[in-house]
């Protein structure tokens, strides 16, 4: 009866298929926990062995926490809406759905030979309308929502008309568009209803505007600061250029201070918090306004240092700031224009990481000094960003590091301001000083300073207090064709939301995916994509007429907007009324365990954390945090293989053989090459065309050696391994465990798989504890001692590494126990039942089968975790080492439970002793019991 995990695999498989097992009711006396991966998105190349790691350890302790008595959510579905499936479109002609179809065909195969518990029935598709449906209806409540900073949450917009009707805005405490003009009752009732409509939209959560954005001309879309790399797109390697377009934006800032004090609630590494913290950047200082000279415009600024404000020897915008082109004189106009467009090509992620370039132009015009009323020169520098702050910055060269390397370079005069030394560097601390050459701010420090500076400015009205954060409002519009369509008409260039009960407004067909020729989005390509008011249906574009039937939004929602919510859905995702249900939410209430990559750290996690707020703010959501624990699982990395070709030809020079000669590194696919760094010179020549006729210098041994690297997964350097082909090789148990094996869970670490034999060396001995080639072996015999303390000390390890997320620990722990077991000779039933069990959650399809040799009619993912038993580890005798002067001599097994001159009368006695003695009389017998026995003299 031999062990063969490829039947065994596909048996058990389909008996979790076809018996749910893995089914999760929404109603049970056991306590619930929810255990989450992040949301995959479903690539054509499917799975390399790098993608399961998360997956795997998620798995884990789903089975593990379902053994241990509690209900488990774990569930599984795909992030469908995707730019990969829409440049496949756009290359050939096929719809973005089909291509979606196929890979997650593909990609659910994989997940299924590789034996994940998920509960299959609640999967979800964010590119299925009966989806993003309610992705829709959360826009419409974001739409139909402020921010009101006196309760400090969201409201219905119903509540801020009110507000209006009663006593205008003046009153108004909001997080809405800077610089509204103030209006009473009175006015607001003559306003126009599009007039109305017009300042809402400076209120509601989201809004219609102006935005800057990183526009790539070729995707035909805008990109997210993550989706760029180096000023180029990180998909295809495209330009991307800064411009202005109108855009729907969300007020992610108003909750900037909630999603701060939130980190203190949950259960994430510090690194992950400060990832945050940084992102959010909370700063604290004072808002100042500048009055441009000669002109009736003002500049207004944000400074963590209003002290120094005596110290501003120029001002210095953002390139695209509004006010550039308003207040440059004619001499510096072509100077400027040429600096703005060079700016456009670099990212924003670019400009801030780029400290050691130094670059501006003077704008020919001045600002002036709000207390001296000097004139101050005002620059445009690529260091300041239009979306950060204001986009504009005092620089006060003698405090600020970034100020004094722009003044050096521009020789602007630097103002002294502290009693130190700045000759050769700005003094940029906030104690140790006083201040001079300040006026009425003479001899103070910071934090006095700060204080009457603030007073003054109020006093002046040029400036107040003010905490500012770094975070910035969100782009929620993509030019693309492929991702959830806005439910929005526009009557007279205002828009208007489609009521829910008429939802989803699914994508239309087009015969492009590309934008059109007048660069509107892909869905400008629609001819039936208007709205009928009357019959509350899309239809034919030709129809509207602007009076009944209107014009659709052609931008989509971005690819974060169904994985801001989509972990609500599993509760309860059949649901066709609402996104889920008040008892299901209740009864779930947020995720548990949540595991996925770092690289989400900022986007998806703070985006996810607003709306689960948001919809707490409106009681749909029933906690302020969605994720309470959360793991960013290490990657898995390739190890690449490389090749030497003479430069100009085709030959190729194994790496032993390199004499000085210019030769190109290029990859090669790593499955042509043997664990002894040889490459397949034959099947090289047949992997790639241009590579058919080419010749090799071989080594000494007539081989071709290959470099090595190691370095990130990825199919675009060839080293990728496909776990199809480990797991029909090896079996899906080896690969979980192995991928366990490999290190801590949360650490980086290469792929090795020579290192994947010993693993199924081990199943293969855990198998023979079972049964042998005759059959199943097992016995009902009593266990000795020693087999129930292998068994319990595993026990014991187990549970601690999977509360601890030791997923590696524990698989040393499981070979150890067997080989103990083996020597042992057990085949116990009461050692190998729970011995199933406990190794069940790492490599169920063996567990099962197993389980079901010892006559189980039922799953072992059903079965009850065993209880360590504490009795098992007491030792009942000690083996202490016996020294004599100092010096271990011999080693003798007492039992513990002898008091110490029962111990120095067997040790006196004993031959060994008496021979190392010789007859002589110890001074001294020291005796620890349960430690050490020591001789002296």
């Amino acid at each position: 009866m031999k062990y063969n995990p490829n039947e065994i695999e596909a048996k058990w498989q389909k008996f979790w298929k076809e018996n749910q097992t893995f089914k999760t009711d929404n109603k049970s006396d056991k306590p619930k926990y929810y255990v989450l991966d992040m949301f995959p998105y479903p690539s054509g190349a499917g799975l390399h062995v790098g993608h399961p790691l998360g997956y795997i350890a998620s798995d884990i302790f789903a089975r593990y926490k379902r053994q241990r008595g509690f209900n488990v959510l774990h569930p599984q579905g795909y992030d469908s809406f995707g730019l990969p499936a829409e440049q496949y479109a756009i290359q050939t002609g096929q719809h973005p759905s089909i291509t979606t179809e196929e890979n997650i065909s593909r990609y659910r195969e994989q997940l299924d030979r590789i034996g994940f518990s998920f509960d299959w029935s609640r999967e979800v598709r964010t590119s299925n309308p009966d989806f993003y449906k309610h992705t829709q209806w959360i826009f419409v409540q974001l739409f139909n929502s402020w921010y009101n900073c006196e309760s400090n949450k969201a409201e219905s917009i119903d509540t801020l008309i009110a507000m209006f009707e009663k006593e205008g805005n003046k009153t108004v405490k909001a997080v809405c568009d800077d610089h509204i003009p103030f209006f009473t009752a009175a006015e607001w009732s003559s306003f126009s209803s599009e007039e109305q409509e017009a300042m809402l939209l400076k209120y509601r959560m989201t809004y219609l505007a102006e935005t800057e954005v990183n526009w790539c001309p070729a995707l035909g879309t805008v990109l997210a600061n993550d989706e760029i790399k180096d000023g180029l797109s990180e998909r295809g390697g495209h330009p991307v250029v800064r411009k202005k377009m109108k855009q729907w934006s969300m007020r992610i800032s108003a909750y900037a201070e909630r999603l701060l004090e939130g980190l203190d609630q949950i259960d994430w590494t510090e690194s992950l918090k400060e990832s945050q913290r940084n992102w959010i950047g909370k700063s604290v200082g004072a808002s100042v306004t500048f009055n441009v000279k000669d002109a009736d415009h003002t500049i207004e600024v944000f400074t963590t240092r209003p002290d120094t404000i005596f110290g501003v020897s120029f001002m210095t915008l953002a390139p695209e700031h509004d006010l550039v082109l308003k207040i440059t004189t004619p001499e510096q106009k072509a100077a400027v224009e040429a600096y703005i467009e060079a700016t456009s090509k670099r990212s924003e992620r670019d400009r801030m990481a780029d400290v050691k370039t130094i670059s501006g132009v003077f704008t020919g015009a001045y600002a002036q000094h709000p207390f001296t009323k000097e004139p101050i020169e005002i620059w445009i520098g690529d260091y300041v960003l239009a979306g950060y702050g204001t986009g504009a910055v005092m620089a006060v060269p003698a405090g600020d590091t970034r100020d004094y390397a722009f003044a050096k370079h521009f020789g602007i005069e630097i103002k002294n301001i502290f009693d130190k030394d700045i000759s050769e560097e700005a003094f940029a601390e906030k104690d140790g000083f006083v201040l001079e050459n300040s006026d009425f701010l003479n001899g103070l420090d910071y934090k006095a300073a700060t204080a009457k500076v603030i007073e003054r400015l109020e006093a002046l009205g040029q400036g107040y207090g003010k905490t500012n954060y770094r975070l910035r409002d969100a782009v929620f519009s993509r030019q693309r064709y492929w991702g959830e369509p806005f439910p929005v008409y526009y009557v007279n260039g205002l828009p208007k939301m489609i009521d829910s009960k008429y939802f989803p407004i699914v994508l239309p067909e087009v015969e492009k995916y590309l934008p059109t020729e007048d660069g509107q989005p892909p869905l400008g390509n629609a001819s039936v994509w208007a709205w009928d008011t009357v019959n509350n249906v899309i239809v034919d574009n030709s129809l509207i007429d602007e009076k009944t039937v209107f014009a659709l939004e052609l931008n989509t929602m971005p690819g974060w907007a169904g994985s801001s919510w989509y972990w609500m859905r599993y509760m309860d995702p059949t649901n066709e009324e609402v996104f889920a249900s008040k008892e299901a939410l209740d009864y779930w209430q947020n995720v548990d365990l949540y595991i996925g990559g770092s690289e989400h750290a900022t986007g998806h996690l703070l985006y996810s954390r607003f709306w689960n707020k948001f919809l707490k703010d409106l009681n749909y959501a029933p906690t302020e945090e969605p994720f309470q624990k959360l793991i960013n699982q290490g990657m898995i990395l390739g190890t690449s293989a490389f090749v030497y070709r003479i430069e100009g030809t085709n030959t190729f020079v194994s790496k032993d053989m390199i004499q000085g000669e210019k030769v190109q590194k290029l990859y090669a696919y790593v499955g042509l090459v043997n664990a002894s760094s040889e490459l397949d010179t034959e099947a090289f020549k047949a992997w790639r065309p241009d590579y058919a006729n080419a010749e090799f210098v071989l080594n000494g041994n007539g081989k071709y050696i290959v470099g090595h690297e190691v370095e990130k997964m990825s199919k675009s350097y060839f080293n990728v391994v496909n776990p199809d082909d480990i797991c029909e090789e090896y079996g899906a148990d080896t690969l979980r465990l192995y991928e366990m094996f490999l290190g801590p869970l949360e650490q980086a670490k290469p792929w090795n798989t020579a290192g994947i034999s010993g693993v199924a060396g081990f199943l293969k001995k855990l198998w023979r504890l079972y049964a042998d080639d005759n059959g199943v072996v097992i016995t009902d015999q009593e266990p000795t001692a020693e087999m129930y303390k292998s068994l319990h000390k595993t026990i014991k390890k187990v549970i601690e590494d999977i509360e601890n997320f030791s997923f590696n620990t524990s698989v040393s722990q499981f070979m150890i126990c067997v080989n103990e077991l083996s020597q042992q000779k057990c085949h116990h039933r009461a050692i190998l039942e729970p011995l199933a069990i406990v190794i069940s959650p790492y490599a169920p399809h063996i567990a099962e089968e197993l389980w079901s040799m010892l006559g189980n009619s039922t799953s072992v993912a059903l079965a009850d975790f065993p209880e360590f038993k504490q009795e098992y580890l007491v030792e009942s005798s000690k083996e202490y080492p016996v020294s004599f002067n100092g010096k271990m001599r011999f080693k003798i097994e007492l039992p513990l439970d002898l008091n110490e001159d029962q111990i120095k009368e067997i040790v006196m006695s004993d031959e060994r002793t008496q021979a190392q003695l010789q007859g002589r009389e110890p001074k001294k017998v020291i005796i620890v019991p349960g430690k050490i026995i020591n001789l002296v003299g």
